[in-house]
């Protein structure tokens, strides 16, 4: 994983050698599967399907994690986790924190904040800066989950950096997208972007209990009804809502078999496996987007013009558009030439 955030053009090319290595096993893995699966299936009776045949769909299960702060991800996370490793699964949580937009830190506290996991033999947590990306995920979180699944972990998390506008690009390389929100006071509908409840595929009222649990019910029942307004963005799933608690182990339970029933409900279809493959054409254009605005900055040609392009747009002498035609244009002529 190290490798694969490197900024460093030869380790870069070692993550691409690494990676190659890996999808090429993984194909072969799956073509592997896929004949034994047919098999099973031509032998059972048409009475009693078998149960691999209806459990046929990708091996790792990844779900995307979403809240505003407060919400208690991080104490989640780790009470959930440790359910599913007590059951014999392998766990890998990839936290997500955010940048400085002044130094380009990131504190990535994430491991101090689930304790009892991160000493857990069958669990892995990697927290990784955004490096400034939008959409709450790290530039390279696809590619980490990739390696994760290589390295044996079969419930992968991806723990996102909060609920703005912009914070669920996340939706784009789960499985399942889960919003987790805490109860609260006031406005709490209001409090989230409609967009990023539209894309849930499951909403967790996570702190229900003691003085919470009364007001747990009540923001459950609220976003019930919200959702029964909402256009659903899956024809196939109806997203559910339900209760948490984290302190007392409690809904946990209920929450791994409403997972397990979206799992098998769109692998019986074939919709997980649709839903990766369409998530890698955006995230081809996504890094396309990225390595192209690296390699922009680093020209020498718009290193050399940058300075002045932003002063002349601070003192309104050119617009911001002017400005960007002219280092475009700088860029893209010694491309031409």
């Amino acid at each position: 994983i190290t490798l694969v955030e490197s900024q460093n053009a030869r380790k870069r090319e070692r993550a691409y050698e690494l990676l190659e290595v890996i999808l090429k096993h993984q194909a072969t893995a799956a073509a592997t599967d896929d004949s034994t699966t047919h098999t099973q299936h031509a032998t059972a009776s048409t009475e009693q399907q078998s149960p691999a045949a209806a459990a046929a769909g990708p091996k790792s299960f990844r779900i995307g994690l979403s809240g505003p702060p407060g919400a208690g991800k991080s104490t989640f996370l780790e009470v959930f986790g440790k359910f599913l490793t007590a059951r014999g699964h392998r766990v890998a949580v990839l936290a997500v924190d955010p940048s400085s937009s002044f130094t380009g830190g990131s504190l990535l506290g994430d491991k101090t904040r689930m304790p009892e996991l991160s000493r857990d033999p069958n669990a892995y947590i990697r927290p990784s800066p955004t490096g400034g990306t939008l959409g709450g995920v790290a530039q390279n979180t696809s590619e980490a989950v990739v390696l994760c699944e290589a390295a044996g972990y079969d419930v992968i998390f991806v723990e996102t950096v909060g609920v703005g506008q912009s914070e669920y690009a996340v939706a784009d390389m789960v499985d399942m997208f889960v919003l987790l929100i805490p109860p609260a006071g006031g406005d709490e509908l209001q409090g989230l972007k409609r967009g990023i409840v539209e894309m849930a595929d499951l909403i967790v009222v996570s702190k229900a209990d003691g003085d919470l649990l009364a007001p747990a019910r009540r923001m459950q029942t609220e976003y019930k009804s919200a959702l029964r307004v909402l256009r659903p963005h899956n024809q196939i799933w109806m997203p559910k809502v339900l209760r948490v608690s984290s302190q007392e182990s409690e809904g946990i339970d209920k929450l791994w078999q409403t997972m397990g029933l979206y799992r098998r409900t769109m692998n019986e279809l074939g919709k997980l496996a649709d839903r990766r493959r369409k998530q890698q054409k955006v995230w081809l254009w996504n890094h396309v987007e990225h390595q192209l605005m690296n390699r922009f900055r680093r020209h020498p040609d718009v290193k050399q013009m940058m300075s002045s392009m932003e002063t002349s747009v601070s003192e309104q002498r050119v617009t911001p558009g002017m400005a960007a035609h002219q280092l475009l244009d700088a860029f893209f002529h010694q491309r031409k030439t």
